[in-house]
């Protein structure tokens, strides 16, 4: 059976102005002009080609059929507002599914996840660590992470962390043998390298010793990592000195896992980045979390020598 329906703004217009008996409490609850409460009524009246009000100099009636119309009118009314706040209490409760660069994820988000799960315990989160650029409009993601230069089309972004490198080694390193102290030591220790896949202008270890101006010492040599994680991980057991993102290190400095033994410290063009659909971005959740990351981000930051 087809259904009935007249448009909703016109049902809205009178069920409102229905119960205030006023065209004036209408406008202000609805949030438009006490004429545009008339428009919609008389076009409902039309539709229906039936009166419902009486209209008096400073008052309004309802007719019989207006009284008849009302009871039902605001219970369906109230039944579709339930069905929507149930539906976005779901929505908005829940898992919220979260991309991330897998080093990102293993090094920055994951340590200190419990935070938010401490401030949000409604909103169970589901990580996907991959360094795949995550479509929105295809895969099932909410937010991501995303680690670049910042320029995503069509998508709501802030910056979160801005990245530079730096050496880094285990404590153990310092005392060696061969001790570790300056710059031009580095030709006694084993570099420790990262693939940093398509990113080809991303600082390497020969970039560094440039900078450094050091000599002596080859920019090529030593293992190679596909992953900041497990660079960092080798030059926490001590196997040698990695170049570290200030993004990712900056917890294992904290617990003393790793020092950072000497500058300088090169800045690069990249980032961190919260990005998410801007028709989705101000979900409850959604926007919670990116709130609570930047937060985070902003605690975080902390001079490097």
């Amino acid at each position: 059976m087809t259904r009935q329906l007249p448009p909703l703004k016109p049902l809205r217009a009178f069920e409102a102005a229905a119960r205030h008996l006023s065209f004036t409490k209408a406008a202000q609850e609805l949030n438009v002009t006490q004429a545009a409460i008339s428009h919609q009524v008389k076009t409902l009246e039309d539709a229906l080609q039936i009166q419902l009000f009486r209209r008096f100099n400073r008052r309004l009636m309802l007719t019989d059929a207006g009284q008849t119309y009302l009871p039902e009118l605001t219970e369906a009314l109230d039944q579709i507002d339930a069905a929507t706040r149930r539906l976005r209490a779901i929505d908005d409760s829940g898992d919220l599914k979260i991309s991330v660069a897998t080093s990102v994820a293993a090094k920055w988000l994951l340590p200190r996840l419990v935070r938010f799960r401490q401030k949000h315990p409604d909103i169970d989160v589901s990580v996907s660590a991959s360094d795949k650029l995550v479509d929105f409009a295809r895969d099932d993601i909410d937010i991501g992470i995303r680690y670049g230069y910042g320029s995503y089309p069509g998508l709501r972004t802030d910056k979160l962390m801005q990245d530079s490198v730096f050496p880094v080694c285990s404590p153990a390193l310092l005392q060696g043998p061969p001790p570790l102290r300056e710059a031009a030591d580095l030709k006694h220790h084993t570099l420790l390298h990262e693939e940093w896949g398509s990113m080809i202008d991303a600082p390497d270890w020969r970039a560094w010793l440039t900078a450094a101006g050091v000599t002596g010492v080859s920019p090529v040599r030593g293992p190679a990592y596909s992953h900041s994680s497990l660079s960092l991980q080798a030059a926490i057991d001590g196997q040698g000195v990695a170049l570290a993102r200030s993004s990712l290190v900056g917890l294992d400095l904290e617990a003393g896992r790793l020092v950072q033994p000497f500058g300088p410290v090169l800045p690069t063009d990249y980032a961190c980045y919260v990005v998410s659909p801007e028709v989705s971005a101000e979900r409850p959740k959604i926007k919670a979390f990116r709130d609570w990351l930047l937060e985070q981000a902003e605690a975080d930051q902390s001079p490097m020598v």
